[in-house]
C-alpha cells in the first residue's frame, strides 16, 4: 500500500511537470486566439466572494442594502481549492472555524463563537433538507455565511445551534452559457476522484434550464490509512416565463469514512498533551461511518404585478447513517495513556419542510416600504438506536496517543437500547411559523429601517426507542423580533445595526453521554450588532461589533469519569469583525479579515466559573488567502493563505488551554489552451510545515488538525 501511495503521489507530480512541458510553448505565442482564450479563462477566476445572497424571509438582497453581515463564496472558488468536504469552503472566512461532531465523522463549524452544526444548515433558505454530518461542496453555486442570529430571517434551526451564524447553500442552475466541464483530481496519500457539470438552457428565451453535475472520489487521506469516499449527483431544472419561474433540484450523496482519526477526550489530566504527529492515526481500524443521503427542493415564484411577488418552495430529505463510532479518552497528558470506547448508533432521518409568502414593495409619498408576510412548517423524524461499550477502564482497552495499537472491538453491552436493525423514532419535531416585516426607506431609500416579527410554535416529542411509548412532549411558543437599520450617504458606503434574537428547541443529550436522550428547554437569545461596509468597485470591506448572549451547553467527563451533557449558565460573546476582499490591484485578489472575540460565562451555578473564558471559543482568529495572476507569465497564478488562531479554553474553569496555531497553504493554477478548449491544471499543498497541532476545544474535546496535504486537479472546461 505504501508502495502504492508512492507511485500515486509522484504521478501527480510528473502529469503537473508534463502538462507544463506540453504547455510550454503557449509562452512563446503571439497574442492570438490561444492566448485570448487563456486570458478569458484565468479572468474568469476573479469572482471568489460575493457580497450579499439569499436572506430567508427577506429574499436576495445585495449587502450593501441588509443590516447584517454577509457574504457568499462561489463556485469558482470551490472548483479552485478542490475541497473535500464544506468546511475546507467555509475555512477562507475569518469568522469560521471548522470542528468535529461528538464522536462521529460530523463537521461541525465554529461563528462567532458558537457552534453550527450540520443539520442547521440550510439550503436555498430552507433547513433539514442539507445533509446532516459531511456536506459534499460540489453541487452548489454559492456557499453563503451570514454573521450573527437569525431565528427572524430563516426561523429556529432543528439542531439547536445556528446562533452565531448560519450558513445558506445555494444549487447550481443552467445559465444562458453552455457549461461543460469535467475534472480529474488527486489529494495525498491516494485519493482520487473526479466530477463533471454540465448546464443547458433549451426553448424561446432560454426558458427551460438543466443542470447535472457530480462527483466522486475514493481512498486514503494524508492521515495514516484513513479513508474516504464519496459520490455525490445533483441535478436542478428550472423554467422560466415573463412572470413565472419554477425549478427543482434532486440530489443523491454516499459518504463513507473508515479508521477515522478520532477527536479526544481528556480524562482527569492537568495539562493538555501535546499533538500527536501530524500523520499519526491512533483510530482503529475497526470505526467507520457510512452515510446516504437523498433531498431535494421544488420552489415557485409568480410575480403578481411588477411590484409584488408570490414564492413557495419545499423541500424533503431522506438519511440513512451506519456505523461504529470510536471515542478516546487520554488519563495521562506526559505519557498520551488512554483507554478505547465504542459504540454502534444507527440512525435513519425523515424531513420535510416548507414556506409560503407574498413579498412586494410600495411607496406612500415620499417613504417606501417593501413588505413580508409569510409562514414555514417543518417537520422532523429521528430515529436510532444505540449500544455502547464499556465507559471506563479497566473493562475499556487501554491505549496510547502517541504509540497507538489496534484493539479488539470492546463488547457493546454497557448501554443499549432500540433496535439496532430498524430503528424506531426517537424523537419528533415540528416546527411553525409566521412571519411580517416591513423595511421602510426614506431620503431616496439612502435610510432603511427594517421591523420584523416571526411567531413561532416548536412542538417536541421524544420516544422509548425501545417500546415506543412517548417519554416527553412540550409545545412552546415564543415572538423573534428584529430590527435593522441601514444608512448609505453614497452607494459605495453604509453603516447599520441590528437587534436580532436566535431561538433554538432545547437540546437533547447526545447518544454517547450518560444522560443520552434527556431533553432541555427550548431559549432564546439576544444579539445586538453595528457595522459599517465599504464597496469600492471590485474592492470590499466590512467592520462589524457584536454581543450576544445563549445558555451555556457541553459535554463534560464528570465525578464518576463518565462524559455528560449538561446545560450550565450563559456564555456571553462580545467582539469585532474585520473583513475585505476583491481586487484591489489588477491580477491580485485577497480574501482577508480578523476577527476578535471576548467569551466569557455568566450566571454558571454558584457562580463557580463566572467570569471565566468560554470553551471551545478563540480568542482570535485571522485569514489572508491571496492570488497573483502573473502578467510575464500568461495563464500562471500563484495562490497563498495563512490562517491563525488564538487560545481556546479546553475547561470550564480554564487550568485547561490549547495554544494558538498558524497555518500555511500554498498552491498555483495554469492555463492552457488547447484549440479554444481553455485547461486549468493546479497544484495546491495544505499546512505546507505539517505541523501538528489542536486545531479545536468546541464542546470541551480536542481535535487535531489535518497534516500537509497536496491536491492536483485539472479540469477541462470545452
Amino acid at each position: 500500500m505504501a508502495a502504492f501511495r508512492g507511485i500515486i503521489q509522484g504521478t501527480s507530480f510528473l502529469t503537473l511537470g508534463a502538462a507544463l512541458a506540453v504547455s510550454a510553448p503557449a509562452f512563446a505565442q503571439e497574442a492570438g486566439e490561444s492566448e485570448s482564450i487563456v486570458v478569458t479563462a484565468q479572468r474568469s477566476n476573479e469572482t471568489q466572494v460575493v457580497r450579499g445572497g439569499s436572506l430567508g424571509a427577506l429574499g436576495d438582497k445585495d449587502a450593501m442594502e441588509t443590516p447584517f453581515a454577509v457574504k457568499a463564496y462561489s463556485e469558482t472558488l470551490i472548483l479552485n481549492q478542490q475541497p473535500l468536504t464544506l468546511g475546507a469552503v467555509l475555512e477562507n472566512d475569518p469568522s469560521v472555524r471548522t470542528s468535529l461532531g461528538f464522536g462521529n465523522a460530523s463537521e461541525q463549524f465554529v461563528i462567532r463563537g458558537f457552534p453550527l452544526y450540520g443539520e442547521d444548515i440550510a439550503i436555498d433558505g430552507l433547513y433539514g433538507v442539507t445533509p446532516r454530518q459531511l456536506v459534499s461542496p460540489e453541487l452548489y453555486d454559492q456557499v453563503m455565511v451570514l454573521n450573527g442570529a437569525s431565528a427572524f430571517l430563516f426561523g429556529a434551526a432543528p439542531g439547536g445551534t445556528a446562533l452565531g451564524g448560519t450558513v445558506n447553500l445555494q444549487p447550481k442552475r443552467a445559465k444562458d452559457k453552455d457549461t461543460n466541464r469535467v475534472t480529474a483530481n488527486y489529494l495525498s496519500d491516494g485519493h482520487l476522484g473526479g466530477a463533471f457539470d454540465f448546464g443547458r438552457r433549451f426553448g424561446d428565451d432560454g426558458a427551460f434550464g438543466a443542470r447535472v453535475n457530480g462527483a466522486g472520489r475514493w481512498g486514503d487521506i494524508a492521515i495514516d490509512d484513513e479513508y474516504r469516499s464519496s459520490v455525490v449527483v445533483g441535478a436542478g431544472l428550472d423554467w422560466r416565463s415573463e412572470r413565472a419561474r419554477l425549478s427543482l433540484d434532486l440530489a443523491f450523496q454516499r459518504a463513507k469514512v473508515e479508521h477515522m482519526r478520532p477527536m479526544v477526550q481528556l480524562n482527569g489530566v492537568t495539562a493538555v498533551p501535546d499533538a500527536p504527529k501530524a500523520t499519526l492515526n491512533y483510530g482503529q481500524e475497526w470505526n467507520y461511518t457510512t452515510l446516504r443521503d437523498i433531498f431535494g427542493i421544488v420552489k415557485f415564484e409568480y410575480d403578481i404585478s411588477d411590484d409584488f411577488m408570490f414564492y413557495a418552495a419545499a423541500g424533503a430529505r431522506d438519511a440513512a447513517e451506519r456505523g461504529v463510532y470510536q471515542g478516546l479518552q487520554v488519563t495521562d497528558a506526559q505519557t498520551g495513556a488512554a483507554f478505547v470506547t465504542g459504540s454502534n448508533i444507527p440512525r435513519n432521518d425523515n424531513n420535510e419542510s416548507g414556506q409560503v409568502g407574498i413579498r412586494g414593495k410600495f411607496a406612500t409619498g415620499p417613504i417606501t416600504h417593501e413588505i413580508n408576510l409569510g409562514a414555514s412548517h417543518s417537520r422532523y423524524v429521528n430515529r436510532n438506536a444505540y449500544e455502547f461499550g464499556p465507559f471506563g477502564p479497566p473493562a475499556a482497552p487501554a491505549n496510547n496517543i502517541y504509540n497507538p495499537v489496534q484493539v479488539a472491538k470492546p463488547t457493546f453491552n454497557a448501554l443499549v437500547a432500540g433496535d439496532l436493525q430498524d430503528p424506531n423514532p426517537a424523537n419528533r419535531t415540528r416546527l411553525t411559523s409566521f412571519f411580517v416585516s416591513d423595511t421602510i426607506g426614506a431620503f431616496d431609500e439612502k435610510v432603511e429601517l427594517t421591523l420584523g416579527l416571526r411567531r413561532q410554535e416548536i412542538f417536541f416529542r421524544t420516544y422509548n426507542i425501545t417500546t415506543g411509548a412517548q417519554l416527553t412532549r412540550y409545545k412552546e411558543r415564543a415572538t423573534t423580533p428584529v430590527v435593522g437599520l441601514v444608512i448609505r450617504p453614497s452607494e459605495r458606503f453604509s453603516i447599520y445595526a441590528n437587534r436580532i434574537e436566535g431561538l433554538v428547541q432545547g437540546p437533547v443529550a447526545p447518544a454517547g453521554t450518560i444522560n443520552a436522550g434527556d431533553v432541555f428547554p427550548p431559549f432564546k437569545t439576544k444579539q445586538y450588532e453595528i457595522g459599517g461596509k465599504v464597496a469600492l468597485g471590485s474592492f470590499n470591506a466590512s467592520v462589524a461589533l457584536f454581543q450576544t448572549d445563549r445558555p451555556q451547553a457541553l459535554t463534560i467527563i464528570n465525578d464518576q469519569n463518565q462524559s455528560e451533557f449538561t446545560v450550565n449558565g450563559l456564555q456571553r460573546n462580545k467582539g469585532i469583525e474585520f473583513s475585505l476582499d476583491g481586487e484591489p490591484v489588477k491580477g491580485l485578489r485577497v480574501i482577508a479579515g480578523l476577527s476578535l472575540t471576548d467569551a466569557k460565562q455568566r450566571r454558571t451555578q454558584n457562580g463557580t466559573t463566572d467570569g471565566r473564558d468560554a470553551i471551545g471559543v478563540p480568542d482570535y482568529t485571522a485569514n489572508l488567502n491571496v492570488e497573483w495572476d502573473l502578467g510575464f507569465l500568461p495563464g500562471v497564478t500563484l495562490t497563498g493563505r495563512v490562517m491563525q488562531t488564538g487560545k481556546q479554553a479546553v475547561n470550564l474553569t480554564n487550568t485547561l488551554e490549547l495554544p494558538e496555531w498558524t497555518r500555511f497553504d500554498l498552491g498555483a493554477r495554469y492555463v492552457v489552451a488547447a484549440g479554444d478548449t481553455p485547461i486549468t491544471f493546479r497544484f495546491n499543498v495544505d499546512n505546507v510545515a505539517n505541523d501538528n497541532y489542536w486545531s479545536s476545544s468546541l464542546g470541551g474535546y480536542l481535535v487535531q488538525g489535518l497534516p500537509r496535504t497536496f491536491k492536483t486537479s485539472v479540469t477541462v472546461d470545452f
